[in-house]
């Protein structure tokens, strides 16, 4: 098994949207804001090469919508999907499994392309993989979330027969998941086994390093109390079975290892993927 980061830009959201009820003045020590108090934010995607399977974990925000959608989240950087598996030798085509962590646009959004007035998957030669409480959570919107679930990102997957639905906690070999609800209804962890380490792709469970902290939780998160109780226990069993983390938001850091501080749970140490 091979594991590769795939960049595929930044983009900036609200500081006080991403930290909830924490703080300027404390979390701007971490993730300083710009003049309109915008944070910037990665969108680092997750490539797995096992045997004949090359599995692409999110997609990132895509490039489909108009300019006024993108004119709110700033959108900057060179990186690309396709540029990222160019830099590895690999091409959109060669994609066998395209694992959704969960269907906000930011995540799912370079899954389908608008080709003049078609909308069609990115990714021709792929299974689409969400599973079904999710799935039905997302096609019929709550009132506050719906501007993050956008039917041209997810029902194309659908229409074009490439969808499936992940049953249970395996996925394949040496790659398990872990769902979690208070983000988003059903959201899906990828747990991974690379060099006896197990490697948590953290999606919008902890989406960087500053939201260690217990209650440093976002604004975005449906369900608050959920979400604290089950970063409660991630980090706990993060420490625990010495998990590496993998960071889907963070601006900076791409990985790191946990460990228990006087302030609670803290990073350790903070790498690269390929230095793993």
């Amino acid at each position: 098994m091979n594991l590769y980061t795939i960049d595929t830009g930044f983009f900036k959201l609200d500081g006080g949207a991403m930290f909830g009820v924490v703080p300027k003045t404390i979390w701007s020590k971490t993730n300083p804001a710009d003049e309109n108090n915008m944070c910037t934010w990665a969108m680092r995607c997750l490539l797995v090469e096992d045997g004949n399977r090359l599995i692409l974990i999110d997609t990132g925000i895509g490039n489909k919508q108009d300019q006024k959608f993108f004119s709110y989240y700033y959108l900057h950087g060179n990186a690309t999907l396709d540029s990222s598996f160019a830099t590895l030798g690999f091409h959109r085509d060669d994609i066998t499994d395209v694992f959704l962590t969960h269907l906000h646009f930011d995540h799912v959004g370079g899954a389908v392309t608008r080709n003049g007035d078609n909308l069609t998957p990115t990714f021709k030669n792929a299974t689409y993989w969400s599973n079904q409480q999710h799935w039905d959570w997302a096609v019929n919107p709550n009132d506050r979330e719906k501007a993050s679930f956008l039917k041209e990102n997810i029902l194309p997957i659908q229409q074009s027969g490439q969808l499936k639905f992940i049953e249970g906690s395996e996925f394949g070999n040496n790659f398990n998941v872990k769902y979690v609800y208070g983000h988003t209804d059903a959201m899906m962890l990828p747990v991974i086994n690379y060099k006896n380490k197990s490697i948590i792709y953290m999606a919008d469970l902890l989406p960087s390093t500053g939201h260690l902290p217990l209650p440093y939780v976002m604004a975005y998160d449906m369900f608050p109390m959920k979400t604290l109780a089950e970063k409660k226990q991630f980090l706990n069993e993060a420490v625990e079975k010495d998990y590496i983390l993998y960071f889907e938001h963070d601006p900076i850091n791409e990985c790191c290892t946990l460990q228990q501080t006087e302030k609670g749970i803290r990073v350790k140490d903070v790498f690269k993927l390929n230095e793993i």
